[in-house]
């Protein structure tokens, strides 16, 4: 919106009422803003601070329940509520939001006093020092950095960043400003500049705890789990008393697989902090994964009966695929979703676990509602567009071509090691890694980001006015560099390996950079996971991903997507005749142990029954199937998506001709690689 369109205008004239104490003529300026646009974020929080000050409690709340259906997460608004709340004498209510304010929103100074003041009178003298500290530290920040911090919590990015840069131009060593604009960059996925930032606050500050766990954030967000996991080590050695210090250690082992080691520090930490929700819930994604269901399940409902709005926890549950909940359950999720001034992420995970509670009880219209409000939610956070994504598929047509996987063209490391599991996700690569993991020669791992971080570093720096730098850069690189980057992912990968010659990663999304894997791993082996377009697409939408696969939100989204990997890997069959292995999911169900052998010979790995035998296989799973692998192969899944079928004509007309041309049985013989 420009600083000079009627709106803009009349906001900041409401402002400058609101400064002078001119309420009523604040919402004066307001009313024709809401008329044109009743939802406008700031228009109603103005309107509700004004509303409040004016006495107008029943319109201030009306306001502020409508700004807050708009923007669950909006720091201000919740610390307004506080203060309605305060006003009323709702002491309780009132510090629910003002906690709820600082959790969207850290830099909100007048959340964190009103907090240590109602704590300081309720006699919790150690949390009222806290939220106080709080307080006096945000403060302390110069105005640039107080700014700063507001852009970033509402999601003003671009303007979080000019701030912080412009500070740090002025003053380098600010290590509040370096690390504010880590995490800036971490938002925007500049990894290596975050990275790089808080590697040099850390020196300049070796003393800061808070900063130290800044860093080891970012290391394991750049897969970096060594250095992590060292970082983490030395701070609980420092004070092993520190439950903070504890739940980074606990998790960095889950990070390396050490599962029994992370379950242990968090018994460690709720010995000192019973019923907390977070470590329960924290403790249950690792008994999970450790394929411990039933006490994940107990650490589940115990984060639950401890803070019902704990969302992360009833997911946690309902991501398990084998959970049903009761009935009583159903009613506390409910409960808890339309609640007032509930968050964004709480109401997002609430919906995703009641679309699974309706589905188990057969009624698909009110499951179908909760998915997709969820997924409605959930779009809020991302910034994902279908036309991004098709410049990205066109751009690796444009410059893998058949001259780049030319037999005289520079290639990479030759090594044989890495099986990459390619796709969408749901679409059975989990049941391929199972697989391929039970036979003695192949370590099965997980969805390995590291091709992906390869592809953001060679796009450069100039992302916005370069935006095929990457694929284009491929045929620039010579063989050392090539080998290079191979050598890279395969040193990178090493720490979630255990020893067999070969391993798996089952990134769904590297199916994007097939030609980025040819050619610094010419050697490597690559599985389409592929999974009838209905199914797949209705299953992805129903899933609430832990980070990233931002496609699925949306039925008209997911189908544009799947139709784009179609023609994608139509495009690495033209390129590289017989390079993938096709593998459709429901031809492993039916036909399990002829599939089982051609995937084997495809790999050069000789039949072992232990493959075909894949759910008595012990080992940690890390993904939302992580359950249905260690059960024998059914037949049950492969049709659920036709109970939704009354809401699917938007997925179909986004598929198009892929709808029923998916297998492209027709058109493509995939060989296999002798």
């Amino acid at each position: 919106m420009s600083t000079d369109d009627p709106h803009s205008l009349a906001l900041r004239a409401a402002e400058t009422h609101m400064r002078s104490g001119a309420f009523e003529l604040a919402l004066k300026a307001l009313q024709p803003v809401l008329q044109a646009d009743p939802d406008m974020v700031d228009a109603l929080y103005l309107a509700a601070v004004s509303q409040r000050y004016l006495k107008q409690t029943d319109a201030a709340r009306a306001t502020l329940d409508h700004l807050l259906q708009v923007a669950p997460d909006f720091g201000r608004g919740l610390q307004e509520g506080g203060h309605l709340h305060r006003d009323r004498g709702e002491i309780d209510r009132a510090l629910q939001s003002y906690r709820a304010a600082v959790r969207a929103n850290p830099a909100l100074h007048a959340a964190w006093m009103a907090q240590a003041e109602i704590l300081s009178a309720s006699g919790l003298g150690d949390e009222a020092r806290m939220a106080q500290l709080q307080a006096e530290q945000i403060r302390a920040l110069p105005p640039a950095l107080q700014a700063a911090m507001h852009h970033l919590h509402e999601n003003r990015l671009l303007k979080a960043e000019s701030l912080c840069r412009s500070w740090l131009t002025q003053h380098p060593k600010d290590v509040a400003g370096m690390r504010l604009l880590a995490e800036i960059g971490s938002r925007l996925g500049v990894l290596e500049d975050a990275e790089f930032l808080l590697e040099s606050a850390v020196s300049f500050e070796p003393d800061n705890a808070d900063l130290r766990v800044d860093y080891i954030r970012i290391l394991r967000k750049r897969q970096k789990f060594e250095k992590a996991l060292s970082e983490a080590q030395a701070l609980y050695e420092r004070d092993p008393e520190n439950p903070v210090f504890a739940s980074q250690l606990a998790i960095e082992r889950m990070q390396t697989g050490d599962y029994q080691k992370a379950v242990a520090l968090f018994d460690e930490v709720l010995e000192r902090a019973p019923g907390d929700p977070s470590t329960l819930t924290s403790r249950g994604h690792a008994l999970k994964t450790w394929g411990r269901s039933e006490p994940a399940i107990q650490s589940y409902q115990a984060a639950c009966a401890s803070d019902p709005a704990h969302g992360d926890a009833w997911y946690g549950l309902a991501n398990l695929k084998t959970y049903r909940f009761s009935a009583d359950e159903r009613a506390v999720m409910q409960r808890e979703e339309a609640r007032a001034g509930q968050t964004l992420q709480t109401r997002i995970n609430l919906n995703f676990s009641l679309g699974k509670a309706f589905e188990d009880e057969g009624d698909f219209e009110a499951a179908f509602e909760h998915y997709q409000r969820g997924n409605a939610l959930k779009t809020r956070q991302t910034r994902y567009t279908t036309e991004q994504i098709q410049v990205e598929f066109d751009a690796q047509k444009q410059f893998c071509t058949p001259a780049l996987f030319s037999s005289d063209a520079p290639m990479g490391e030759p090594a044989t090691d890495p099986i990459f599991i390619v796709g969408l996700p749901r679409a059975g690569s989990t049941l391929l890694e199972q697989i391929l993991a039970s036979h003695s020669q192949v370590d099965g791992t997980l969805e390995l980001p590291n091709i992906i971080s390869i592809s953001h570093g060679l796009r450069g720096r100039d992302r916005a006015s370069d935006k095929t730098r990457y694929p284009r850069i491929l045929s620039e690189l010579d063989e050392d560099q090539l080998a290079k980057l191979g050598r890279r992912y395969l040193d990178e990968t090493a720490i979630h390996r255990k020893g067999a010659p070969f391993f798996t990663d089952k990134m769904p999304n590297n199916f994007r950079h097939v030609g980025l894997i040819k050619k610094i791993l010419p050697q490597a082996k690559i599985i389409d996971a592929r999974r009838h377009p209905m199914a797949c697409c209705v299953s992805g939408f129903k899933q609430l991903f832990a980070e990233g696969q931002e496609f699925t939100y949306g039925l008209e989204e997911i189908g544009a997507y799947y139709r784009g990997y179609v023609d994608l890997m139509d495009h690495w069959d033209a390129v590289m005749p017989g390079q993938v292995l096709r593998v459709i999911h429901e031809d492993v169900v039916s036909d399990l142990e002829n599939q089982v052998r051609r995937i084997l010979d495809y790999c050069g790995l000789p039949f072992e029954q232990a493959c075909v035998d894949f759910h008595k296989t012990k080992r940690e799973v890390r993904t939302a199937s992580s359950e249905q692998v260690r059960q024998p192969i059914n037949t049950k899944g492969l049709e659920q998506w036709k109970a939704y079928d009354a809401w699917l004509d938007p997925l179909r007309e986004a598929l198009g001709p892929v709808c029923d041309d998916w297998r492209r049985d027709s058109s493509i013989e995939i060989a296999v690689r002798s």
